[in-house]
């Protein structure tokens, strides 16, 4: 055996994965191969099930770069120099600045007329839009139900209200009931022709838990109908790249 031919085995030894492994709705395998393959994954095995297909992925994990190690080091030291300065400085100033400080008795005699529009004003600004929002806006443009935007914004924003206009994608009995469902729901008007964005999912509810509101609300709802959705921000599922969240209205469109 020849040294460089020993030497390409050594290399080969010492690639290390990482592994990632997604399930997706039947009939979206091909659109999420691709974009795997195209951020460095390879597959390794695919799995078909009723609904859903399982896909395994690896690709070589990518060594951090020792200068960077050094740089971020000196970053943070460079950091904690600074932000002993600013506490210091904020520390001095303090006792200068109290006499300036508004006594308790100035504050009470602050008008507090526009108190109501302003309290109003603040609850609407906490649902979340893509109007109101770029974040949102753009995560609802995302190319497939896996992109890195999803746990970012599902991190961030747990336990807030976001409201979209969308259809139901697919609709399937939960478990063995007869009457309560798991919804897949996608931005925009395409129900199970939905090629954008995430997808949401509502687990485990029955018809009552939508909340349904609006003109001629139906007694049921389908794959294909449009609703404006009004949720609560869940986890996300980076195996099923399935993002969870919990219906707070759902009104007809």
């Amino acid at each position: 055996m020849n040294s460089s031919f020993r030497g390409r085995s050594r290399m080969a030894d010492e690639i290390k994965y990482e592994y990632k492994t997604v399930q997706t709705v039947r009939g979206t395998d091909s659109l999420v191969i691709a974009k795997m393959q195209k951020d460095g994954w390879e597959l390794v095995e695919q799995a078909q099930g009723m609904l859903r297909s399982t896909l395994d992925f690896r690709r070589p994990k990518k060594p951090l770069p020792r200068l960077l190690i050094g740089t971020a080091v000196g970053g943070l030291v460079i950091l904690a120099i600074v932000i002993g300065v600013a506490a210091a400085l904020e520390d001095g100033g303090e006792s200068k600045d109290e006499s300036n400080k508004p006594t308790a008795a100035t504050a009470i005699t602050e008008p507090s007329a526009t108190s109501a529009p302003t309290a109003a004003r603040s609850a609407a600004a906490e649902v979340i839009t893509p109007q109101n929002n770029p974040e949102f806006a753009a995560l609802l443009k995302t190319p497939d139900s896996c992109d890195n935007a999803n746990p970012d914004f599902a991190t961030k924003y747990k336990g807030k209200t976001v409201a979209f206009d969308g259809s139901i994608v697919h609709m399937a009995p939960h478990g063995d009931y007869d009457t309560r469902y798991d919804l897949l729901l996608g931005p925009g008007d395409k129900g199970p022709n939905t090629g954008i964005g995430p997808a949401f999912k509502y687990e485990d509810v029955n018809i009552l838990d939508l909340k349904l509101t609006g003109r001629n609300t139906p007694a049921t709802v389908r794959a294909g109908d449009k609703f404006r959705f009004v949720a609560e921000v869940g986890e996300f599922n980076a195996k099923q790249c399935l993002f969870a969240l919990d219906p707070v209205s759902t009104e007809t469109r």
